[in-house]
């Protein structure tokens, strides 16, 4: 029964219930118990059916108990009690499918968000296409204002793009030529020309969309026992009333504390919460793969973190270029940056890189290139020879290192720097440091998790000794393992959890995911690889520490709020038995303080969406602002 069937019938019966109460003054007693019947029959019956519906699977629901304290109710002519019970429960069933909708509005709004057609450009010609009708290599054409139905690479044209149902984060990003997109987002501003990488329900948008659905029908350990519970409970609580019945011989005595003892509120208790907490999270870009991964989140004292890629945002950069005698140091950038044009070495495009940031003109091509073995290259730029190269590469062309330089050198791949020399008409001008920066919000993140309650982080990484304590001395982590296989990460992973810590891993590349797999809970950062997200049971698709922050608050949280509406669910049903017992409470009164509960306990979970961190969010502000600054400088570019 949907949602919408149970708001009617729970508004006819309460509407037939206050009928009968205004004919009870004026002495029509058949008039108003035909009303109160009427009520009690038209709210039971989709109780019932529940019930034998869980008869014939062989369980015994707490739609049971309340079916047999209606019949019973009704068969000894109380019908008022009858009504009233039948009644408070089809609310309270009411209330729960609303809340449960409501928590369930971030999957909804997801699949509404879904492009359902794209123009693509074929034959020279531009076509308006289903989304399905999409393929691999199709080049998509996206003006101002319009969604982005595949994933891809920019291949024409510049635009900022909100990619909020990806990553949660409602700032435009600057986006240009070579650069992904992904599919749901949304161009604000710009134009561009996308070619098509994934398709259809390899996207990631239908990923996301698939994991929140996986994610809302798991159980987590605490419902799977109230199954359980519910299978034991029920047939006990009947016996129970049975032997009340022989003993006080008062068949309404016996109905009322079988009506008491249904612990509706407890039913209803851990769903309503995991649903609330799993929705918060897909609107603040955390994907939890089910209540069970919340709950494994929540438990964790230990994190061990991948460096590159994951604490580091595994784009190199160039941090330093030294010159030597006195040489200019942006003419010196320029050749090398115009001599790197023609490499495909992740060093060489970060030289270029860094030239284009400082707005050197690299527009010249270079000639005779040569790739050197030892990591250099060499060729001719602007009428001189050039090299851009390692140690092994100058001592292989003769040329001399000062001793001053050397230990510059030195110094600066002490501090994480891999470093390369540049040569102009065999002449040492210069030495580069390329490094890959910390993300800006790990230190802060860091500090929070361990104000939270994380006692230990560890590095694992295959990276050299010397970047890997340095990194792990910046973000005040005690326990480093560099020059790691991902074997090594998983033996050591493995033995922390044998030593009785509770170990989340968190990674983003294919060697990572081994270990991902061996924690107790993997998280695996958005941007990273489809192996490494597909193993985690948690993804940060905004690719920030702040997301971490966030989950692991809300996954503390959601487990809290679970806790509580048990104790709630539990104590009202303690309550109301030693009431009914000791013959202070009554049928009526006992079925509205338990409604009473179940809104308690709605309310209590619906707290949950809207859930937020305020140390996550405040670690969230300095890469928000950056993206911002960067946004209006495109932006003006763009006008110009």
């Amino acid at each position: 029964m949907t949602g919408k069937h149970k708001a009617q019938i729970a508004a006819l019966t309460g509407a037939l219930l206050l009928l009968s109460i205004v004919l009870h003054p004026t002495g029509l007693h058949i008039a108003r118990d035909v009303l109160l019947f009427g009520s009690a029959v038209i709210a039971g019956v989709p109780t019932a059916i529940r019930a034998f519906q869980g008869l014939r699977m062989k369980a015994f629901s707490i739609d049971l108990l309340v079916t047999i304290a209606v019949v019973g109710a009704l068969i000894i002519g109380e019908y008022v009690e009858a009504a009233v019970v039948s009644f408070l429960f089809i609310f309270g069933a009411w209330l729960e499918a609303r809340t449960l909708e409501k928590t369930r509005s971030s999957l909804r709004n997801l699949v509404d968000s879904a492009p359902q057609e794209a123009t693509v450009l074929r034959d020279g010609e531009s076509i308006t296409v289903p989304v399905d009708d999409i393929v691999e290599g199709d080049t998509l054409i996206i003006h101002s204002g319009g969604k982005v139905a595949v994933d891809g690479v920019i291949v024409s044209g510049r635009g900022h793009l909100v990619e909020a149902a990806i990553t949660g984060e409602s700032v435009p990003v600057p986006k240009t030529i070579g650069q992904k997109v992904y599919s749901g987002t949304l161009l604000d501003t710009g134009f561009l020309h996308v070619e098509a990488e994934h398709v259809g329900d390899d996207t990631t948008f239908a990923q996301i969309i698939e994991l929140v659905e996986e994610a809302q029908e798991t159980k987590t350990k605490a419902q799977r026992f109230l199954d359980k519970f519910a299978n034991i409970y029920t047939p006990a609580i009947v016996v129970l009333s049975i032997i009340v019945l022989i003993f006080s011989r008062n068949i309404e005595f016996a109905l009322t504390f079988l009506v008491i003892a249904c612990p509706g509120a407890l039913v209803i208790s851990t769903p309503v919460s995991m649903v609330a907490g799993l929705g918060n999270g897909a609107r603040h870009g955390v994907l939890l793969k089910g209540g069970d991964a919340l709950e494994r989140l929540s438990k964790i004292d230990t994190l061990v973190f991948d460096k590159t890629g994951t604490l580091t945002e595994g784009k190199p950069r160039l941090t330093e270029v030294k010159t030597v005698n006195g040489n200019d140091e942006h003419q010196i950038l320029a050749m090398a940056a115009i001599l790197e044009t023609a490499s495909e070495h992740p060093l060489g495009r970060t030289i270029v890189q860094g030239a284009q940031d400082a707005g050197i003109d690299i527009e010249s091509k270079p000639h005779d290139v040569q790739v050197i073995k030892g990591g250099g290259i060499g060729g001719t730029v602007k009428g001189q020879h050039v090299v851009v190269g390692t140690r092994r590469v100058l001592n292989s062309l003769g040329v001399q290192i000062p001793e001053a330089v050397a230990a510059h050198a030195v110094t600066r791949e002490r501090e994480g720097n891999t470093v390369v020399f540049v040569v102009i008409e065999e002449i040492l001008v210069a030495t580069m440091s390329i490094a890959d920066t910390v993300r800006a919000e790990v230190k802060d993140a860091i500090t929070a998790l361990r104000a939270g309650g994380i006692k230990h982080f560890y590095m694992l990484t295959g990276d050299n000794k010397h970047t890997a304590h340095l990194v792990a001395a910046q973000l005040s982590i005690e326990n480093v393992h560099a020059e790691l296989l991902p074997a090594d990460k998983v033996t050591l992973v493995a033995a922390m959890k044998a030593e009785g810590k509770r170990v989340g891993m968190v990674g983003d590349g294919i060697n990572d995911a081994p270990a991902i797999a061996t924690a107790d809970i993997g998280i695996a950062m958005g941007a990273g690889t489809d192996v490494s997200i597909q193993t985690a049971d948690a993804i940060l698709m905004g690719n920030r520490f702040d997301q971490l922050v966030h989950a692991v608050s809300l996954a503390k949280a959601t487990v809290r709020n679970m806790k509580q509406n048990t104790f709630i669910a539990i104590g009202t049903v303690v309550m109301l038995l030693l009431g009914v017992l000791s013959q202070k409470v009554f049928m009526s009164t006992g079925m509205l303080v338990h409604e009473i509960s179940v809104i308690v306990v709605i309310l209590n979970a619906i707290r949950l969406v809207r859930f937020s961190d305020k140390k996550g969010a405040a670690h969230a502000a300095l890469p928000a602002m950056e993206q911002t600054e960067e946004s209006k400088e495109l932006l003006e570019e763009s006008q110009r």
